[in-house]
């Protein structure tokens, strides 16, 4: 580590649960990160102020005026420009010692299964279950560690599956295609800080895991905003699931 490395962080360094050992993982990391909005922002700065070596940040839209609110790598000259883009340039700033990829259209695929592979965890702050299903049965096929993340009106989710999914759930266990009808933040709105209370806990929940910390899987949290409150419920793996069932 260099001496500027060195004092950028001094905070992480003073943990004893993360340490110089810890702080190297995190450097030496790869991170795919899915989604760039309201969720992915903080969640993305804190990977990039935290120096995780390399951010890939994938999103295939562009910033518009309703984003501001609550996306907070974006501002007013951005408006029309692509968001992985814009996302990537900002990290850079937040920390130039990092590498920093965008990804400007939705990764499908050999595509999505080589970058997933290419990851040490996935954080999936997409806005939609068809991708959250693909994202969550490649990171199942490779073996990759998924935290996934989602907010709508006062209310967030953050779940945690893997790397092990021998015995243990993932995300189509918990939800499957029946559930898309949930709806989303454009129809229901979202009060601005609430992805931000989620894609900052997702962004603890990489760190600890990158760090050696003890983050034990499955887990599942729920946040009511209007009364200020958390839940933690189980996960159970179900044994007709039909993309973790029978996983070695």
């Amino acid at each position: 580590m260099t001496s500027r490395t060195l004092s950028r962080d001094a905070r992480h360094l003073a943990l004893p649960q993360v340490g110089a050992d810890g702080q190297r993982r995190i450097a030496e990391s790869s991170v795919l990160l899915i989604g760039v909005g309201g969720i992915g922002c903080p969640a993305a700065a804190y990977m990039a102020s935290s120096g995780v070596g390399r951010i890939v940040v994938c999103d295939f839209d562009t910033v518009d005026e309703t984003n501001l609110g609550r996306q907070v790598l974006y501002g007013p000259s951005h408006i029309g420009e692509l968001k992985a883009d814009v996302a990537a340039a900002r990290l850079r700033k937040i920390n130039p010692e990092i590498a920093v990829a965008a990804v400007t259209e939705r990764l499908v695929g050999d595509a999505l299964a080589a970058a997933v592979r290419d990851a040490d965890v996935v954080l999936d702050g997409s806005d939609n279950f068809a991708t959250r299903f693909e994202v969550n049965a490649v990171c199942v096929a490779e073996g990759r560690r998924l935290i996934s993340g989602s907010a709508i009106r006062f209310e967030g989710q953050l779940a945690v599956f893997g790397p092990d999914y021998s015995t243990s759930p993932c995300y189509a266990c918990l939800y499957d295609e029946a559930d898309e009808s949930i709806g989303d933040c454009a129809g229901n709105g979202v009060l601005a800080p609430v992805p931000g209370v989620i894609g900052t806990m997702m962004a603890v929940e990489a760190l600890k895991f990158l760090s050696g910390v003890s983050t034990p899987a499955p887990l599942l949290r729920l946040y009511d905003g209007v009364e200020s409150e958390f839940r933690r419920l189980g996960v159970s793996k179900r044994p007709d699931c039909p993309v973790c069932a029978g996983t070695s």
